[in-house]
C-alpha cells in the first residue's frame, strides 16, 4: 500500500534538495509527534552524505534502480536511529539507507529523487523491515510566481509492506504523513536562507564581513589621528611660544643694565 504527498513548497528546488540532505530537517518535519535520535556513536552528521553518516553497509540500496529510474550517488551508507513518540520513550529502531535516483523519462529531466530503502530493525518497527520511501524535487510546473520566484513541486511516496499488519500500518503512517506535509510547507520558506550549505551565500557573507572590518579599522585609525591632533599643538606653535617667552625674559635685564 502507498502513502502519497504532492505539494508546492515556497522555496526554490535547490533549497528543497539541500533540506532533504539535512538530518536536522528530517527531524524537524516529524516533531513533535515523533523524535528521531541518532543511534550512531558520532551522532547525526551535518548532511547525510557527510562524515559520520553511519558505518553500516550501503549494499541494501543497490536495488535503488527500478523501472523508469537510474541510480545516482549513495547517501553516506546506513544510519541507525531510535524513534520516540513525543520524545517520551523508544518504540523501536530504524535504519536509514539513502541513495539518489534520476528518472529516465525525458519529461522528468529536472527531477531529483532521494530514496530511503531502509526499514525497521527493532521493537515495534521490526514489523516494517522494508520501506521504499521516495522524495522527488522538481521546479514548479507553473513557472515563477508573480514575485518572480521559482517554487518547488514536492512529491513523496511511501510503499508500506507489513504483512497482515499492512492496513493498520498504512492508516497510522497516512495520518503521520499528513502532519509531515503540513510541516514541510511551514518550514520550506526557511530553507531558502540556509547559508551554511550554500557556498555562494557563505562567500558573499564573508566578503561583506571583510569589507565591514576594513571600514571599521579605517574609521578607528582616523579617530585616533584626530584625537592626537587635537591633544597636541603643532611643534612650530610650541617653538614660537617658547621663543616669545624667552625674548620677554631677556629684555628686562637689558633695560636694567642701561
Amino acid at each position: 500500500m502507498r502513502v502519497l504527498l504532492k505539494l508546492i513548497l515556497d522555496c526554490d528546488p535547490d533549497a528543497a534538495w539541500r533540506a532533504l540532505q539535512s538530518p536536522t530537517a528530517f527531524r524537524e518535519v516529524a516533531l513533535p509527534w515523533l523524535d528521531f535520535r541518532s543511534d550512531e556513536p558520532a551522532g547525526f552528521p551535518t548532511t547525510w552524505g557527510g562524515e559520520g553518516a553511519g558505518s553500516g553497509s550501503a549494499s541494501a540500496s543497490a536495488s535503488g534502480s527500478a523501472a523508469g529510474f537510474e541510480s545516482g550517488s549513495r547517501g553516506g551508507g546506513e544510519h541507525r536511529v531510535r524513534v520516540r513518540p513525543l520524545g517520551a520513550f523508544t518504540v523501536g529502531t530504524q535504519a536509514i539507507r539513502l541513495d539518489t535516483l534520476r528518472s529516465t523519462d525525458p519529461r522528468e529531466g529536472a527531477t531529483r529523487i532521494l530514496r530511503d530503502s531502509g526499514g525497521g530493525t527493532g521493537g515495534l518497527l521490526a514489523a516494517l523491515p522494508h520501506l521504499d520511501h521516495r522524495m522527488a524535487i522538481a521546479p514548479d510546473p507553473a513557472g515563477p510566481g508573480p514575485d518572480g520566484r521559482l517554487r518547488t513541486l514536492y512529491r513523496d511516496q511511501l510503499i508500506v509492506r507489513a504483512g497482515v499488519l499492512t492496513p493498520f500500518a498504512w492508516y497510522t503512517l497516512w495520518a503521520f504523513w499528513q502532519w509531515r506535509g503540513r510541516r514541510l510547507k511551514q518550514l520550506a520558506p526557511t530553507w531558502a536562507y540556509d547559508p551554511e550549505l550554500d557556498p555562494e551565500r557563505v562567500a558573499a557573507r564573508e566578503a561583506a564581513r571583510d569589507v565591514d572590518a576594513a571600514g571599521a579599522e579605517a574609521a578607528q585609525a582616523a579617530a585616533r589621528d584626530a584625537d592626537v591632533a587635537g591633544a597636541e599643538p603643532p611643534a612650530a606653535g610650541r617653538d614660537e611660544g617658547q621663543n616669545a617667552e624667552g625674548g620677554g625674559a631677556s629684555a628686562a635685564p637689558a633695560e636694567e643694565g642701561s
